[in-house]
């Protein structure tokens, strides 16, 4: 049997050893200082690749005077603006290491992830200044914080400085003079990413430079980006999809970013149009809600050559690709753990369903038997398991929680915990989840840490979240959870008891009051029977409207 593959990565940099953002931010800088890579349509304002350097150069300077060290890293809790992605480039030319967090975290969530990376500076939005002073003990490692202004900057560095921390107005970190910036590997670690967890919290991903470097050079080879091209990121700074899959790729290429706050189904096409941008990423259900917007005589009036789908709604991809005259519609399945060993061929017409082909001159790549870790037959459903070819363009581990990186790359293959098939071809397409993990309007949710909140309830004895499909095409989830309780309580109970220590994203859609929860004689639950229940008729809906709901208009 002779498998495809994914042979289309052709390292821009092919000398490992420049796999590192410094470098490249440099390599642009020096041959083309005067081209713009940041584009924030927003702010009014652009960055070329020389002011982008001079000025990460400078944040870079003021974070090691304020006492960082290389390998410290930087917590940053901030809605997309171009401070974020400056901060980003400082802490990266300065040897430091980035741990971009959610902002919808507050209470334990955040908590938990200050506490596990042990930051020493930190750089946050101000309105984000009393979720870390309720927070305080966790982040007693932070020396310090710079604060971005959105209106409520002095207010939000009073309350900093009133619960011990040294607070600063952001624009001082481009104060930083000349400074002995470290020479920074690829080894280094950039990044710490965190991933859901859902036995145990979420898992910080411990990224090195040439892992960052790899995905965003994956992503190059992908859409076949050019230094003509302008790549456009509506989703958060705070997740990969917008950094290491968008900004740094344009990066590499020496492209042009375009930066948007968020994204609006409604003003998707203007926005295409007003940035003249010719590649672009969908998550979920972002390129559904596109679709239904209503048709325009000149949807198909735009510069869009390349759309980055993950999944791709199978079932409108020929009609979107007609009305918005779009060449071709791309996709991976990756992780931030393992970047993507597996990527579908540009312009080309894959099967139903296909997520795409292995790259196998970077990664082993196989589908095994959860329970044995043997190799399971074509056609058959395995999990898929990946180990790399070439050092560090996958994660070093999960930061200081060494049980959990053993676990999941027992065996020298990291286990992703996803069900895939492949098959005679080599097309790989994704089936369904083993592990317990959720994704919901894009987002990775921890069903541990939803569970951990409610059942702080003292009305809730026990509780298990598990996903339930959404009404969408994209792959995504609805978030379920079944209670026992010891007490009365009503769902609406529930239901506002998870408003402020529950991202809103991840507060349960569907709850079902239950007498016990079926469990092995180990006492573990038995998530695969509540799934195979779904939603009964005695489950309570939350949002019963609120199914294909976009996120934001």
């Amino acid at each position: 049997m002779t498998f495809r593959y994914y042979r289309d990565i052709h390292p821009t940099f092919p000398d490992r050893r420049d796999w590192a953002l410094p470098t490249v931010l440099r390599h642009h800088a020096e041959r083309r200082p005067d081209a713009v890579w940041l584009d924030a349509p927003e702010e009014n304002a652009s960055w070329t690749y020389a002011r982008a350097l001079a000025e990460a150069e400078a944040i870079g300077a003021s974070m090691l005077a304020a006492g960082a060290r290389p390998g410290d890293r930087v917590v940053i809790f901030a809605a997309n603006s171009s401070r974020f992605v400056r901060t980003w480039l400082g802490t990266a030319v300065a040897g430091l290491a980035e741990v971009p967090i959610n902002t919808a975290y507050e209470h334990d969530f955040l908590a938990h992830q200050v506490r596990t990376v042990q930051a020493r500076l930190a750089v946050i939005d101000d309105v984000h200044a009393e979720r870390f002073a309720a927070v305080a003990e966790a982040a007693a490692d932070i020396r310090r914080f710079w604060v971005i202004d959105t209106g409520r900057q002095a207010e939000a560095i009073e309350v900093l400085r009133a619960a011990g921390w040294q607070a600063d107005p952001w624009d001082e970190l481009l104060e930083g003079g000349p400074a002995e910036l470290p020479a920074v590997r690829p080894q280094d670690l950039a990044a710490v990413f965190f991933t859901s967890g859902t036995t145990g919290p979420s898992k910080g991903v411990a990224m090195p430079h040439a892992q960052m470097y790899f995905f965003a050079q994956e992503c190059v080879a992908l859409t076949r980006l050019t230094a003509d091209d302008a790549w456009m990121a509506v989703t958060p700074l705070f997740h990969g999809n917008a950094q290491f899959m968008a900004a740094y790729p344009a990066m590499v290429a020496g492209a042009r970013f375009v930066l948007r706050g968020r994204f609006s189904a409604s003003r998707w096409i203007d926005q295409i149009r007003d940035g003249r941008v010719t590649v672009t990423n969908f998550i979920g259900v972002m390129m559904d809600f596109v679709w239904k917007q209503p048709r325009r005589p000149d949807d198909a009036d735009n510069p869009l050559r390349c759309v980055f789908a993950a999944p791709t709604a199978a079932s409108i991809l020929a009609p979107m690709r007609e009305r918005f005259g779009i060449e071709a519609f791309v996709e991976v399945f990756g992780l931030t753990e393992t970047s993507a060993p597996i990527l579908s061929p540009y312009g080309e017409d894959r099967p139903a369903g296909a997520a795409g082909l292995a790259a196998d001159e970077w990664f082993d790549v196989t589908l095994v038997d959860p329970e044995t870790d043997e190799e399971v037959p074509v056609g058959q459903v395995g999990e898929l398991v990946v180990r790399p070819k070439v050092p560090f363009i996958s994660s070093n581990g999960y930061f200081n929680m060494p049980d959990r990186t053993v676990e999941a790359w027992r065996n020298l293959w990291f286990h992703t915990g996803d069900a895939l098939r492949r098959d005679e071809d080599g097309w790989f397409y994704f089936v369904d989840r083993f592990k317990d993990a959720l994704r919901r309007r894009g987002e990775n949710i921890s069903s541990y840490e939803v569970e951990t909140a409610v059942l702080s309830h003292p009305a809730v004895a026990e509780c298990a979240v598990i996903a339930v499909p959404a009404a969408s095409e994209a792959g995504e989830d609805e978030v379920m959870a079944y209670l026992v309780t010891r007490d009365e309580v009503t769902p609406e109970e529930v239901w506002r008891w998870c408003e402020g220590r529950v991202p809103a994203f991840a507060v349960p859609r569907y709850l079902r009051f239950v007498d016990a929860l079926p469990k092995t004689p180990s006492q573990r639950v038995q998530k695969a029977k509540l799934r195979a229940a779904g939603i009964t008729p005695d489950t309570h809906d939350r949002t019963p409207d609120a199914a294909g709901r976009a996120p934001s208009r």
